[in-house]
């Protein structure tokens, strides 16, 4: 392990980061490391981290190389690798941005989900392209206590579980990974949106992530909320050839998802560094081997 680590740490709608910036991949990050450099109490705090790295110099992202030259290496609060983050994505664009390796306009990023495309404007928002949505066949139930709802499968890259509710009320604490079955729908694990409506067009959801709990936002989540509000409203793009479109309140801001007719999504919000400074690297050891 270096002497000295970088880091950086940024939010989306509140969804938040440790950025690791690490280009030749030289920075080993168990999942013990990132357990406690998430930890909000005993280290700096976040709902994932993003190690930043040349797609060449990760054997994951070496054969998306030639589509994109970084690689979000994406881990979840508790040191578990995922495959996409939405909100994270954008974060991820704003650090290359900030330490000057693209500048506005359209560049790509590998992530374990495929590449993502994605444009920084002017006005400081990021868009993403976050693929098309998957809708596995298949009854799926969440229940929180007592209650219980039908939910629709979607999978943006990751998994989810959208349930519509009464009230947001009803996801209780979210401490805890809400109950599922079948099993077998999502052999490991799900995030679980409880999803209200506030208009036409117009939603709002809590999520539970797993691998990190409630968080204040999930744009994966968001565009699966979308997808599946959209279905229950009787519209899919890709039949109609209309896009559709939902404002997706999160508890950390407001996201604007389009579904397009060619059945791409894309996922538009803001995207902030707020800080930077250098890890304690014996501490990070002390930590890891606890």
């Amino acid at each position: 392990m270096s002497t000295r680590i970088a880091f950086l740490k940024g939010h989306g709608t509140e969804n938040d980061f440790v950025i690791v910036p690490d280009p030749e991949n030289t920075i080993d990050l168990p999942p013990a490391a990132v357990a406690a450099l998430c930890d909000r109490r005993a280290g700096i705090g976040g709902d994932g981290l993003l190690h930043v790295v040349r797609s060449a110099a990760h054997p994951e992202a070496e054969g998306m190389a030639a589509e994109a030259e970084w690689f979000m290496d994406y881990r979840n609060g508790d040191g578990s690798v995922a495959e996409m983050c939405g909100n994270g994505v954008r974060v991820f664009a704003r650090y290359l941005q900030r330490a000057g390796h693209v500048t506005e306009g359209d560049l790509a990023v590998a992530t374990r989900g495929g590449v993502k495309t994605v444009h920084i404007a002017k006005d400081g928002d990021v868009t993403v392209g976050m693929g098309r949505a998957v809708l596995p066949e298949g009854d799926v139930t969440v229940s929180v206590g007592e209650r219980s709802w039908p939910a629709r499968n979607v999978n943006m890259g990751n998994p989810h579980a959208v349930a519509f509710v009464d009230d947001l009320s009803h996801a209780g604490d979210l401490l805890s990974p809400p109950p599922f079955s079948p099993a077998a729908a999502y052999p490991d694990g799900v995030n679980v949106e409880f999803v209200v409506d506030r208009g036409p067009g117009h939603v709002a959801l809590r999520v539970h992530e797993r691998g990190s709990g409630e968080t204040r936002s999930c744009g994966t989540g968001a565009c699966a909320v979308a997808v599946a509000a959209a279905r229950r409203d009787g519209a899919d793009p890709t039949a109609t050839g209309a896009p559709a479109t939902y404002t997706v309140d999160v508890p950390g801001g407001t996201l604007v998802i389009t579904e397009r007719p060619d059945g791409e999504i894309e996922m538009t919000g803001p995207a902030v560094i707020v800080a930077e400074g250098e890890i304690d690297t014996d501490w990070l050891e002390t930590s890891t081997s606890v």
